[in-house]
């Protein structure tokens, strides 16, 4: 009788137990360590706190909030690029248990209404303005149709410093008290996801949630009170405020604000003059921190490691991010916004080639397992199914919305990620596409990562994403949009065609190019492409 194959199923095993504090008690025991220790570097405005100067600032805005009547549960908006009174507002909210709401900085009038109402929000912290995007102008137009937001409050303006100014005549006493009432698995925070259809869903995480990604995270990397992290990446996002702040805060670790919205120059810059130990970025960051004319004059020799995450990371990135920017024990994370992000990571010991072919294995006290969508079975070890996880990490369920919460998260706490997966015998992953995003030609199903991987080998492609367009013949065919080098000749389908035939099953070849400066993306850098498909459809002339 044979042995039957090993199934795609792997946990996170850990020496370190899971934290069970808020993050409020988790923070001040880091103040009370560290006290004297850099913790937060705005650098466009040259600010600078040691965590006994942040913790005093953080509870003073915190005082604001219950002079104001925060209770806890409720929630409170923030609509802001990357700015230290972000941080600031993350933590004081989590001291009164208040839920903060994260709105993303791109979005316009009606989206900022559609989460406004369906959070139930009743405060908005927000920029005055943020790029092309006035932002006092669009809560104007909003606030008669919110019929809970009753209070607006705007950085770098008097309602900021009235705000701080209202804690005044609240004690200590009335702060711990407030944070005494609140448990670990109370809702904190709520993050939008960008939906491809429909309205954004709004992922309820718990401080048990994102104090311990941000924490084991940080565990994987290494992190201890001698690190500075530069954190190009969001916010707004887990990749900002859980992998970013709360991995650092739980170390005793410097956050360091390069900009506020991600700058390649200014972030080179920053690592330089702060001597950070570990640089942030979705890989499209780190191709343009790359091709910055000017790279080799920056002393990047602090660098130890990062992390990237977002998207998957071409081979030839990961070898520059290693060899010429010295971030050698650089991490690969895999996750999503429903689970605090992160359910896979590479360690730090990992070789390159797992680095590059894989995101890693379940991280500490995390379960992971690849099951045919079907079924629902567990498949063998090396087949692809989706990609399903449990553990610590998994949200609360989507804000208000039960039914589409159940269509995620089934009876026993697995989160289905709609990501297809292949799991080795040593349980590393191999992420193959979104099974929404695999294409089908002529019966012949095609990931479009593998094609972009090996388009990536072309000395002149700077960056490629592969979708699938409708045909007539196939069923769908394959488009290639294509970013060149600078200075590199523009390609055509015919020149790809030559050089994949050979190399790529003729089926996996792209029938269609089409050059490009830049992709469709979301402000954290994952590739749109759905929005590319409906672009595609109209430059080929698709429509009928």
């Amino acid at each position: 009788m044979s042995t039957p194959a090993l199934p795609s199923y792997s946990s996170g095993p850990s020496a370190a137990p899971l934290l069970g504090d808020t993050i409020g008690d988790n923070f001040d025991r880091t103040v009370a360590r560290f006290a004297e220790r850099e913790a937060l570097v705005d650098v466009p405005s040259g600010r600078r706190w040691t965590y006994a100067e942040l913790a005093r600032d953080v509870d003073a805005l915190a005082k604001g909030l219950l002079a104001r009547g925060v209770v806890a549960g409720d929630r409170i908006g923030i609509w802001a690029p990357n700015c230290a009174e972000w941080t600031l507002l993350q933590y004081a909210t989590a001291k009164v248990g208040a839920v903060l709401v994260n709105v993303n900085p791109s979005y316009r009038s009606h989206e900022l209404a559609y989460v406004v109402n369906q959070s139930g929000m009743w405060m908005l912290v927000s920029a005055i303005a943020h790029k092309t995007s006035d932002y006092r102008s669009m809560v104007e137009e909003v606030r008669g149709g919110c019929a809970d937001l009753s209070d607006v409050v705007y950085i770098g303006e008097d309602s900021w410093d009235a705000l701080v100014a209202a804690g005044a005549d609240v004690g200590a006493e009335q702060l711990g008290e407030r944070m005494v009432s609140l448990t670990a698995d109370d809702p904190i925070n709520i993050q939008y996801t960008s939906g491809t259809t429909g309205f954004p869903k709004g992922a309820t995480l718990s401080h048990h949630n994102i104090l311990n990604n941000g924490y084991f995270v940080g565990e994987l990397v290494g992190y201890s009170e001698h690190d500075r992290i530069c954190l190009p990446v969001p916010f707004y996002h887990c990749f900002g405020m859980v992998m970013g702040n709360l991995a650092a805060t739980s170390h005793g670790a410097a956050m360091v604000i390069p900009a506020p919205v991600f700058d390649p120059v200014a972030t080179l810059k920053a690592v330089e003059a702060e001597g950070c130990t570990s640089l942030y970025g979705v890989p499209t960051m780190f191709i343009a921190e790359l091709a910055v004319p000017e790279f080799a004059s920056f002393d990047l020799s602090s660098l130890r490691t990062g992390i990237m995450a977002g998207s998957p990371c071409p081979v030839e990135v990961m070898k520059q991010v290693i060899d010429r920017m010295g971030m050698t024990e650089v991490s690969i994370c895999y996750g999503m916004t429903e689970t605090s992000p992160v359910s896979t990571q590479t360690r730090a010991d990992d070789s390159i080639e797992r680095r590059v072919a894989t995101v890693g294995r379940a991280g500490p006290h995390i379960e992971v397992k690849v099951i045919d969508p079907a079924t629902g079975r567990c498949v063998p070890r090396g087949t692809p199914g989706e990609l399903c996880t449990r553990g610590y990490s998994v949200m609360l369920g989507y804000w208000n919305e039960p039914a589409k919460t159940a269509e995620v998260i089934d009876a026993a706490r697995w989160m289905h990620t709609g990501d297809l997966a292949v799991m080795d015998d040593d349980g590393y992953l191999s992420i193959t596409g979104r099974i929404k995003d695999m294409v089908i030609r002529g019966g012949e199903n095609v990931y479009p990562r593998e094609v972009e991987e090996f388009l990536y080998t072309h000395p002149d492609i700077m960056d490629a994403q592969v979708i699938g367009v409708p045909d007539a013949k196939y069923g769908e065919e394959l488009m290639a949009w294509i970013r060149m080098r600078p200075g590199a000749p523009a390609l055509t389908a015919e020149k790809v065609r030559e050089f994949a035939t050979g190399r790529l099953a003729h089926y996996k070849i792209p029938r269609y190019v089409h050059i490009t400066d830049d992709f469709p993306m979301t402000v954290t850098g994952k590739i749109r492409k759905v929005e590319m498909r409906e672009k595609s459809v109209e430059i080929l002339g698709l429509d009928s």
